[in-house]
């Protein structure tokens, strides 16, 4: 097994970029799925669940390699996210395993819930959706305690380099045992058609007189290059620490939505009457949250980024429960119906079509 493994870690690096170019064409094929044949959504959940778990190891490979690699360069600084999550794996085990076994549930959540609408009874199928969530919750309560910060969005590295920037593979191994040669490399030749050019390259911007160039441009070129806090603040403390009762609370009602989203869904699904109970509660969980949570200083970027993710994922709420019924649907209804005559934006509309029973099926398509 170890061979094998060896084998398909050599096979990784020396294609990484035709695998990752495979990667991405078979993820964007994945949305044309559903709607096509019987069973099609699934087949589609099946490919990205497959194509996400298999990304995520290729990522843990490749950050070997490069970290294993001195010669290697990034062209691009690490994201302050890439620097965070990667201190805290190297760090700590618990962070490590809790955070990537958080993502490979979120990878496969929705695979789950399609194989049990199929083989179990709809009671069975929202047992196991609690289950799930109950589950996340503990993980992330684990990653909240093992480094009492706000938790980060995904909590594993993104792959965040080129991989045709990777240095090749030495063919030939390097054997200690054999003595350097005293053979100086030839010198550089100046080929001769180089020989007698004397035309001079055209002067940096910088060096041109201030009367022909505006008097910002040395400012607008350095800008750039100026380090800010966070790029010489230690990769573990990107984030400040819960400070107070105020910030563990607003984190922890943060980590339980979901868990009660589900279980009043459960509880409502059970009433003969339709209730938006379930809805109307996490949106106040959500409104507690924010306005619990600490307000960071301009220089903690990190944190006001992942504040501004879960900002924007509240429009997810416009695709649940009664705001879904009774505004969300029907407006893109009748985009569809509007559009289904007409070329090239009726083939989007035909798209949204097709995924719109599967919002009405399926929790996952819209959980976070």
């Amino acid at each position: 097994m170890t061979f094998s493994r060896t084998h398909y870690e050599s096979f990784l690096v020396n294609n990484v970029s035709t695998i990752s170019s495979l990667e991405s064409s078979l993820r964007s094929m994945s949305w044309f799925l559903p709607g096509r044949f019987k069973d099609a959504e699934l087949a589609s959940e099946a490919l990205t669940t497959v194509l996400n778990v298999m990304s995520m190891y290729h990522d843990t490979l490749l950050d070997r390699v490069v970290k294993n690699n001195p010669s290697y360069k990034p062209l691009i600084p690490l994201t302050l996210h890439t620097r965070f999550t990667r201190a805290w794996i190297d760090k700590t085990d618990i962070y490590k395993w809790a955070s990537r076994t958080l993502e490979v549930i979120k990878f496969t959540e929705l695979m789950i819930e399609m194989g049990m609408r199929r083989k179990f009874s709809e009671k069975t199928k929202w047992r196991g959706i609690v289950l799930l969530e109950l589950i996340k919750a503990s993980l992330r309560i684990l990653l909240l305690r093992t480094t009492k910060r706000p938790l980060v969005t995904p909590t594993i590295p993104e792959r965040d380099f080129d991989p045709t920037t990777l240095p090749p593979p030495s063919s030939t191994d390097t054997s200690p045992t054999l003595a350097p040669s005293s053979i100086s490399p030839s010198p550089l030749v100046t080929p001769d058609h180089l020989k007698n050019n004397h035309t001079p390259l055209p002067p940096h911007p910088l060096l041109v007189p201030s009367s022909s160039r505006s008097e910002s441009s040395a400012e607008e070129y350095l800008a750039p290059k100026a380090l800010t806090t966070s790029s010489v603040k230690p990769s573990l403390s990107l984030i400040r620490t819960l400070s107070g009762p105020r910030d563990w609370i607003a984190e922890v009602v943060y980590i339980l939505r979901p868990l009660v989203y589900v279980c009043l869904l459960v509880r409502d699904k059970r009433s003969p009457r339709p209730s938006s109970r379930a809805l109307v509660i996490v949106l106040i969980m959500e409104l507690i949250a924010r306005n619990l949570r600490r307000a960071p200083p301009p220089s903690a970027a990190l944190e006001r980024e992942e504040y501004a993710k879960r900002d924007k994922d509240m429009l997810w709420y416009l695709l649940r429960g009664s705001i879904w019924e009774t505004w969300t649907r029907p407006k893109l209804e009748g985009f569809v119906a509007g559009t289904a005559h007409r070329p090239l934006i009726g083939l989007f509309g035909s798209l949204v079509g097709d995924w719109i029973p599967l919002i009405d099926q399926y929790h996952y398509y819209t959980a976070l």
